[in-house]
């Protein structure tokens, strides 16, 4: 429920605050009296896009703030997912600076303008000429089945089943396009790996081949240089060891005279013992180092088979090898596994369609079973609104698809004189029949909305006379089960309500500005007086004024 509305610094509009009642509140004013700039301004808070609306002063920014009463609305989740901080009466502020740039808050904090729509539209309904029109759409339409049908939490379950269901969807056809890109390059990909597997690569393998080619290719060579050096180490009668030898024995014998001659001793015994086993080793290679030329040539071909396959891959080394090898069995199993993950989603694709079905199905029954209800309501509603001759039906067909709020379509059919035939509203309501029709509708749905307020600007349009009471009545009955907000310029509305404002300009320092002023019983009397006749001191309009009032 709106309780305040602060404009500052808006249009014609200075500065005002207003406060509302809970109940059925009109707001009054000569034509240009600034009504549609105070609507104007309360958009601004509901989430709509700045306009060209000048500023009452250029030079300071221009602030909007609603006070809301949303004790009742059941929002206190709602905040807490969207990290706003919760109360019992919400404040919402537009600010716009003279350089356009806008900001909103929610209880002081920042929100961007699709949140401020968002938690707006939870708290009020304005009901304008444009919206009017959209009673001709199918999708307002279904709504308001909807809405009398009581299919909210159904509704909400198909929708999240729905969006599960087009989730798989969109999954699996990502992956079927995958699937299709890799089962072309699938036998490439097999015969690269079995190109590599069948070569049965070794780590190391490589640089052990690369070390015992180079050992084999001069094995002459080593075999002869090592013979000699064996030769001079061990096999000659004046060979290096044994000359060692005698030095060590020579050194020994009078290493206990004399200190650093037996430090020399000690050191030559180890360069001895470590010469011996040189010697034998030397030896040793030299016996086992021959010359095979089938080694070779097995060992150059595995070599070139080797490097053929590095130049194909581009790199320089058995394990890079290995690694390509064991990527490409990576792949062949991710195009594999692919089928095995799309037969998993088909199946969770169809068990998915299956209670999307069920849901649709009852949401069907749920939408059918109402039909009669709203036709009846609806009829009778415009029947006390001067329609005595309309008729009013409602279409339900199936889509050839389930569609995000179900498998149906609804259409309205009306027909407003006698003799003619239903046909869809957009073809044959004139604009006042669909402002009349609208209401009838507003009036239906006001018990079972959520929405604590509702706004009308203009709901009179085309209507005077008896039909205006009735409308008055209409829209207080609606105020009994919500707030009211009426913009109006017909007495028989303006009289059935609980709280009266005016709209009025006044001039301060040769420039305009609009304002707004709650009436009290006088000041009622002589406004509706006006409304009536045009003269606000008129006895006979002040008359009628007062039994207006009293009927209230």
């Amino acid at each position: 429920m709106l309780i305040r509305l602060s404009i500052k610094n808006y249009a014609l509009i200075r500065e005002l605050d207003i406060e509302f009642g809970k109940s059925f509140s009109v707001i009054t004013g000569e034509t240009g009296a600034g009504k549609s700039i105070i609507l104007g301004a309360l958009s601004l808070i509901l989430g709509q896009r700045i306009d060209n609306q000048s500023f009452s002063d250029n030079t300071a920014k221009c602030s909007i703030e609603g006070a809301f009463d949303i004790s009742k609305c059941s929002l206190e989740s709602y905040f807490d997912e969207n990290d706003l901080d919760f109360d019992p009466v919400c404040i919402i502020r537009r600010e716009i600076t003279p350089q356009g740039k806008s900001r909103a808050f929610v209880n002081d904090t920042p929100v961007n303008l699709n949140q401020l729509k968002e938690i707006t539209g939870k708290l009020v309904d304005v009901h304008s000429q444009h919206q009017t029109l959209l009673l001709q759409e199918s999708a307002f339409q279904l709504s308001v089945v909807d809405s009398v049908a009581g299919c909210g939490p159904l509704l909400m379950q198909y929708k999240l089943a729905f969006k599960e269901l087009n989730d798989l969807i969109s999954k699996r056809a990502e992956l079927l396009t995958k699937q299709k890109q890799s089962q072309s390059e699938l036998d490439y990909l097999n015969f690269l790996f079995d190109e590599l597997d069948k070569v049965r690569l070794v780590p190391g393998e490589q640089i052990l081949a690369e070390s015992e080619v180079e050992i084999l290719s001069h094995a002459e060579e080593i075999k002869a240089k090592l013979y000699s050096a064996a030769d001079l180490l061990l096999n000659r009668d004046e060979n290096l060891l044994k000359q060692l030898n005698e030095v060590w024995n020579q050194l020994g014998a009078i290493a206990k005279y004399h200190t650093e001659i037996g430090d020399l001793s000690s050191r030559l015994k180890e360069v001895v013992f470590e010469l011996k086993d040189i010697a034998e080793t030397v030896d040793r290679l030299a016996e086992n180092t021959s010359f095979d030329p089938a080694r070779l040539e097995q060992l150059n071909e595995r070599l070139s088979i080797l490097y053929q396959f590095e130049q194909k891959h581009h790199v320089r080394s058995v394990e890079e090898l290995i690694e390509i090898r064991d990527s490409i069995e990576l792949k062949i199993n991710g195009v594999t596994s692919l089928s095995e993950s799309i037969e998993k989603l088909t199946r969770e694709i169809n068990s998915k369609a299956e209670k999307l079905n069920e849901l649709s199905a009852k949401l069907t029954a749920l939408r059918k079973k109402s039909l009669p209800l709203i036709e009846s309501e609806v009829l009778k509603i415009v029947t006390q609104l001067g329609m005595k001759d309309a008729r009013f039906s409602i279409s339900i067909s199936q889509l050839p698809t389930p569609g995000r709020n179900g498998n149906d379509a609804i259409t309205f059919l009306f027909s407003a004189n006698k003799g003619t035939p239903l046909n869809d509203l957009s073809k044959v309501a004139s604009g006042g029949e669909l402002s009349r029709l609208m209401l009838a509708v507003k009036s239906m749905i006001s018990s079972s909305s959520l929405l604590p307020t509702i706004i009308f600007d203009e709901i009179d349009s085309g209507i005077s006379g008896d039909v205006a009471s009735k409308v008055g009545n209409i829209l207080k009955k609606i105020s009994e089960k919500m707030q009211v907000i009426v913009i109006t310029h017909l007495p028989q509305i303006a009289g059935r309500s609980n709280e009266h404002f005016k709209v009025y300009k006044f001039i301060e320092n040769e420039k305009t500005y609009s304002s707004i002023d709650r009436l009290n019983d006088d000041e009622r009397i002589a406004e509706l007086a006006l409304m009536i006749s045009g003269n606000p001191n008129l006895e006979a309009a002040r008359e009628t004024a007062k039994e207006l009032l009293r009927n209230n």
